[in-house]
């Protein structure tokens, strides 16, 4: 138990209360594959925050007449109910409700809805926890007042416990989640950002490409219990650490090759970890392979610095500098998106974290 985190001076008020906000997607720059209780990380990861992909979530908070044993809550998401997501919510709210105590007296209706395809591989938990966190901490704010750096730590740690990289989705454009000795005041509990980064990266933009808008064939959530005994566990876990610190200086100088390296290379190595567990999986599709070597050919012949990098799923995040994002564009329309699901990809860029609606 987190003591700093408690809300112990968040008396609930007889007034209904309602609150929306937009929370981002990130981007895993350094992954993190491999958890334990409570969602903490076994390594450490660095992120960019996006923009334009999120999760717009609204809550309202109305009063019971008598506290209850569990938080009431219901559900819609795109304007349905989605009795599927009651287990993960109920799981979130037994986690929180130490911290906010509050909530046992209120009727809690959230309804949310996404930019972007739910559960495609584009960090549609990160986004959607982080929105309803900042909107549980908006309402202990309301009832007991508390200043901006503690708000957005407390919406962090909380998102955290909803879906690990949910922290890393609050503040930008480029942040780190778990413990580490070159990360200035990092923290497994919560997510910090990393300020010294070069200026190209303050308005580096990532291409979505929707290699499969479909479910996932396995979760993210049974993928990190995966890593339990897995063979290469201690040794992922050790080199991610090692990339993280050596990708602090190339954000600090704006090293685009040395970038391009380390990104794809842990791109890799995540899938690298699905496809040795036990049971081992494949997320990659074949078009992602296409992606991937038509990236590689299109960056030999005209060195533009464009890369990939994957999350947990098939599609492909394409990063690169905005100065060649014409370039890039032209190369994705002309080559890439007959990749793509339906011919589709979401452009996005590097973003600031969550807002008030």
């Amino acid at each position: 138990m987190e003591q700093r985190f408690i809300a112990s001076n968040a008396q609930p008020q007889q007034d209904a209360y309602q609150t929306k906000w937009q929370a981002p997607s990130n981007i895993a720059l350094v992954k993190y594959w491999g958890k334990t209780p409570p969602q903490l990380p076994k390594n450490a990861s660095l992120s960019f925050t996006l923009s334009d992909a999120q999760t717009q979530t609204e809550v309202r908070f109305s009063p019971l007449g008598a506290p209850t044993k569990k938080v009431t809550f219901s559900i819609l998401f795109e304007g349905e109910e989605k009795p599927s997501f009651r287990p993960k919510l109920q799981a979130f709210f037994d986690h929180i409700i130490a911290y906010q105590p509050f909530l046992l007296h209120y009727d809690v209706a959230i309804s949310s809805h996404n930019t972007f395809p739910h559960s495609s591989g584009i960090a549609s938990s990160a986004s959607s926890m982080a929105a309803l966190a900042a909107c549980l901490v908006d309402l202990e704010s309301q009832l007991s007042p508390m200043d901006e750096k503690r708000k957005l730590e407390k919406i962090s740690f909380l998102a955290r416990l909803g879906s690990g990289s949910a922290c890393r989705s609050v503040q930008g454009p480029t942040m780190a989640w778990g413990t580490h000795p070159s990360v200035v005041a990092s923290s497994d509990l919560m997510a910090v950002p990393v300020n010294d980064i070069h200026a190209i990266f303050a308005t580096y933009c990532d291409t979505i490409l929707l290699v499969d808008k479909g479910q996932k064939q396995v979760s993210s959530t049974l993928g990190h219990k995966l890593m339990h005994n897995h063979p290469y566990a201690a040794q992922r876990f050790a080199q991610a650490n090692s990339q993280l610190a050596a990708l602090l200086p190339v954000l600090k100088d704006g090293n685009l090759d040395a970038f391009i390296t380390i990104v794809e290379k842990e791109a890799l190595d995540l899938h690298a970890m699905m496809m040795t567990s036990d049971p081992y999986f494949i997320l990659m599709q074949p078009n992602t392979l296409h992606i991937i070597n038509a990236v590689w050919q299109f960056r030999s012949e005209t060195k533009i610095p464009l890369c990939f990098t994957l999350d947990a799923g098939a599609n492909v995040h394409l990063l690169y500098p905005s100065n060649v994002s014409e370039s890039v564009k032209a190369f994705i329309g002309s080559d890439l998106l007959q990749f793509c699901q339906n011919r589709q990809c979401v452009h996005d860029e590097v973003g600031t974290g969550i807002k008030k609606c």
